[in-house]
């Protein structure tokens, strides 16, 4: 995807659930906060977001917008409507969350080591590309990545998560 793209999936999740604030997060957020950011950063071919007020009606996202939708189809790119739970961030994510305005719609999107935190909870392959990628860019910095990880608390494997991050940093200083 790039800017121009996620614009587009925003207003026309706007239009479709008559919402005017949405949470982004997943990788495609890192448009919102770098809008140049670099080609591998920007691979994948869907935004999720999910409206900030009334994250139920992310249902009619997916339905009309989502992946295989007429829009996927026409436009090469979808939405996938998702919910608070989607991404695993520090309880205090929203606090570092930028505000970005796209005509007249809102968007709360995670600071990027928050975005990276909920990549290095969901440790796919995707994802592990993903966070190597910021570091080998240094979008992210190591040592406040594992800050954010530990205030994940009991309910993770901070420990498993924590090394996971480290071996990508690693694997970036490598490459």
């Amino acid at each position: 995807m790039n800017r121009e793209e996620v614009e587009h999936v925003l207003r026309a999740a706007a239009a479709i659930t008559k919402e005017r604030s949405f949470v982004v997060v997943g990788s495609q957020a890192i448009l919102l906060i770098y809008p140049d950011a670099p080609a591998e950063l920007r691979a994948s071919r869907e935004l999720d977001l999910y409206p900030a007020l009334h994250p139920e009606k992310a249902d009619l996202i997916d339905g009309a917008i989502g992946a295989l939708s007429s829009f996927d189809e026409t436009f090469g790119y979808h939405a996938d409507g998702v919910g608070p739970e989607t991404a695993v961030m520090p309880p205090s994510w929203q606090q570092r969350s930028q505000l970005v305005y796209i005509d007249d719609v809102t968007v709360i999107c995670p600071e990027v080591h928050d975005l990276a935190v909920s990549k290095c909870v969901a440790a796919r392959e995707k994802d592990a590309e993903f966070v190597r990628a910021l570091f080998s860019h240094r979008m992210i910095d190591l040592d406040t990545l594992l800050g954010r990880i530990s205030e994940l608390g009991a309910s993770q494997p901070v420990a498993s998560i924590t090394a996971w991050a480290r071996r990508r940093a690693q694997e970036a200083r490598s490459a």
